[in-house]
């Protein structure tokens, strides 16, 4: 059987992996409505479907986080250096969407269009515009240059990556509505959304870079005085979120039915539990002290839980908490909301982002959303797909 071998670089972006394409050396795609081509590529490139859930058949990691690939080509657009677009493959589904964004692995874009070639610059720093074709959605990342490529070697560490490394400054420009086209998509700072079986839940529902559900910890039965990963990886309770994740994507219009929701739109909304800003161990074996956080999250990707947080997840959930009457607001830190940076605990440790909100004739809106993260070139040359 021949292969198709394709020229790509793999790359590290925040505490996400993803193989990474110039458009044009795909076969032809257009997002949403001419992809089947891609979706096929996709699919086979990462080992999806696995019903095992390790994708080991392919470049996959077995979780959502390392099941990504990236589109990058020169932009037409004014102001714009560089269009992105996303996928989330799916690992036990044959599923490609391109409904959001990564946070995450934005931040390996302006990086990769530098070292490709698709940007030049001038000095020492490099500014790369970006426009998200998931979200349509601009990001501007700023980084250190070394020798004419975006430098990689430095002091900077983020949680959930064992190495230091450069920092990307990455601005999220007006984010908000990224998918439903509104911040509060109904309209409420509070939802009761009604998950099967008689049961309800209070919810929050916020669309700021990507759409997420957010409910207190408090109703989905943890102990609150732990904070255990694996509480969430039973068969019970990720049936409760996932319930719970269903319910909110009708809710928000992302999708017409429940059907849609469980096979065709995996990964949206996010879930994010949340509970008060209290000290807990991350999965490294790390004391973190409630002191230094605002709030503190568990997030579901897909499924199945984030071992850090998703980027844009993050975004939102900051935004979240300034948002007066919404659950994170009540839970949140009430000092963070009178400062630009915001800190949120989660399995890997401590997550600073800044998220600008401000109201206006009763009206909420974010301006911008901002996080630094480092990004790794791991290899690049050409990836053989059956």
């Amino acid at each position: 059987m021949d292969q198709l071998r394709l020229k790509a670089a793999f790359y590290r972006g925040g505490t996400s992996k993803a193989v990474i394409f110039h458009k044009k050396d795909l076969p032809q795609g257009e997002p949403p409505d001419n992809c089947d081509g891609w979706d096929r590529l996709f699919l086979s490139l990462m080992g999806s479907p696995d019903s095992a859930e390790r994708q080991l058949d392919g470049m996959g990691g077995g979780i959502s986080s390392l099941s990504k690939v990236a589109i990058i080509s020169p932009s037409e657009r004014e102001d714009v250096d560089v269009d992105y677009t996303f996928a989330q493959i799916g690992i036990d589904k044959p599923i490609v969407s391109y409904r959001a964004n990564c946070g995450n692995i934005s931040s390996a874009v302006g990086p990769f269009a530098l070292d490709e070639g698709l940007v030049s610059v001038k000095g020492e720093q490099a500014t790369v515009r970006i426009f998200n074709t998931n979200t349509q959605k601009k990001l501007v990342a700023q980084f250190e240059t070394e020798n004419g490529k975006a430098k990689v070697g430095g002091n900077f560490k983020i949680d959930g990556v064992s190495r230091a490394g450069s920092p990307i400054r990455l601005t999220f420009v007006d984010p908000a509505g990224a998918a439903t086209g509104k911040l509060l998509p109904t309209g409420n700072v509070r939802d009761i959304l009604e998950i099967g079986n008689g049961r309800k839940i209070e919810a929050s529902l916020i669309d700021v870079a990507n759409p997420v559900v957010i409910v207190d910890m408090d109703d989905v039965g943890t102990d609150s005085s732990g904070f255990d990963t694996a509480w969430f990886q039973s068969a019970e309770k990720r049936k409760l979120l996932e319930d719970i994740r269903v319910a909110a994507a009708q809710k928000m219009g992302l999708v017409a039915d429940a059907e849609a929701a469980r096979n065709r739109m995996t990964n949206l909304p996010l879930v994010a539990i949340v509970r008060r800003p209290t000290s807990y161990r991350s999965n490294s074996g790390v004391e973190i002290d409630g002191k230094r956080l605002d709030v503190v999250t568990q997030m579901m990707s897909m499924g199945l839980p984030h071992k850090a947080t998703p980027l844009t997840g993050a975004m939102c959930l900051a935004a979240a908490c300034k948002i007066e009457g919404t659950i994170a607001n009540v839970l949140a830190n009430p000092e963070s909301f009178s400062r630009d940076a915001f800190r949120i605990g989660h399995p890997s440790g401590v997550l600073e982002l800044t998220a600008a909100c401000d109201r206006s004739g009763g009206n909420w809106r974010v301006t911008e959303a901002g996080v630094f993260r480092t990004a790794r070139r791991l290899f690049d040359g050409h990836v053989l797909v059956p």
